[in-house]
């Protein structure tokens, strides 16, 4: 009886070894979805006995959003870190099951920033190796990820901690495929496109919902898909979580290499031993956190511009702001006065559904 890893283990063999072509596409999808479910077979915790696994494994929020840092050792993650935060981490010291300390918070344009270690995250923790799916469940809860590597080798080491983290559904820098997909009772499989496919026919979905037991069912694709996105799109439970690979030792390359470290996507190159670049870095985090300053004022007051109330995009109405401040306030609500580039006059009246932009004022109108 071959476990979960070695049944892994053979399709990645058997795609390996199987010529990408338009005959072979089918086969792939198939071998991919089966990938796909076995991998998560392995990230869903057993339940029943001897799960003890998860005990005393967590790790509490604080502050407005959470970066995890995932790098092999020696990169200098724990520099980069304790530089970042003024406090140390002491890597070697965790062990996964007391993994209930923070390294650290970073105070950035008046908004707490949670800053976490993912150790171990890179030796094959997606096939549950260690306490590997534990960290996993982690980053999946992080609003960004440092991928923290040695500029002297970033290629070969971005490449595995990509793998890995592809492995347990974290997608980064992508935005979820546009594909809408509906089981239904009858009628087979209903395929179609607003745009032209150029990876994926009828009989490759076909394929790959067989695979799910899945034999009716209505499937439109918005975007040029690949067969991976339709997977994801199945399986439901993948995160998408921007990334920002961050290159350390700068100080040990020459200034032409710098300049194709620069060309690189998403790259940052810093020197965490020097503190060179790090205004960039931080400026680059929270672009990439997407996060929205909003500063009160009370009646007949200047505005206090040494708290904003700090949002996330996407939970950044008039109501979230209230309810960010105390639940109770919109119980009292009556009108909102903003000042700020999410209105035209100013001060602009505005109802709790109204989209605050970075650096807004607002005054709460009371009934």
């Amino acid at each position: 009886m071959s476990t979960t890893v070695e049944k892994i283990k053979d399709i990645e063999a058997e795609m390996a070894r199987t010529q990408k072509n338009k005959a072979t596409s089918a086969h792939l999808g198939l071998l991919k979805a089966k990938l796909a479910k076995l991998r998560r077979e392995l990230l869903t915790p057993k339940t029943g006995g001897g799960g003890g696994e998860g005990v005393g494994f967590d790790v509490s929020k604080t502050g407005v959003a959470r970066v995890g840092f995932i790098g092999f050792p020696s990169v200098g993650k724990s520099t980069l870190m304790s530089k970042m935060t003024g406090t140390h981490s002491e890597v070697a010291d965790y062990e996964f099951t007391t993994l209930t300390t923070v390294p650290g918070v970073v105070q950035y344009k008046g908004a707490k920033i949670q800053i976490l270690d993912l150790p171990g995250i890179i030796e094959g923790a997606k096939d549950g190796k260690g306490r590997g799916k534990q960290v996993i469940a982690v980053a999946r809860t992080c609003s960004l990820i440092f991928l923290v590597l040695d500029v002297l080798k970033p290629l070969t080491h971005k490449h595995l901690i990509e793998h890995e983290l592809e492995g347990f559904g974290i997608r980064l820098n992508k935005e979820p495929p546009n594909i809408y997909f509906k089981r239904k009772e009858k009628g087979g499989i209903n395929m179609t496109h607003t745009v032209p496919l150029s990876h994926l026919d009828l009989d490759q979905v076909k394929v790959v919902l067989s695979e799910y037991k899945i034999h009716n069912a209505d499937v439109s694709f918005k975007c040029d898909a690949t067969i991976d996105d339709l997977i994801d799109v199945i399986e439901g439970n993948r995160v998408y979580i921007p990334a920002l690979y961050v290159l350390n030792k700068i100080d040990q390359i020459s200034i032409e290499e710098l300049d194709l470290v620069y060309r690189i996507p998403h790259a940052i190159p810093i020197s965490a031993g020097h503190e060179w670049n790090f205004d960039e870095l931080m400026e680059k985090m929270w672009e990439y956190l997407n996060l929205v300053r909003v500063y009160t004022k009370p009646k007949g007051q200047l505005p206090d511009y040494s708290q904003p109330v700090v949002l996330r995009n996407g939970q950044n109405t008039v109501e979230d702001f209230c309810n960010n401040i105390h639940r109770s306030i919109m119980r009292q609500f009556r009108t909102a006065l903003i000042w700020g580039t999410s209105v035209k006059h100013h001060p602009q009246r505005v109802g709790k559904e109204h989209v605050l932009a970075d650096e807004d004022v607002v005054q709460i109108v009371k009934k």
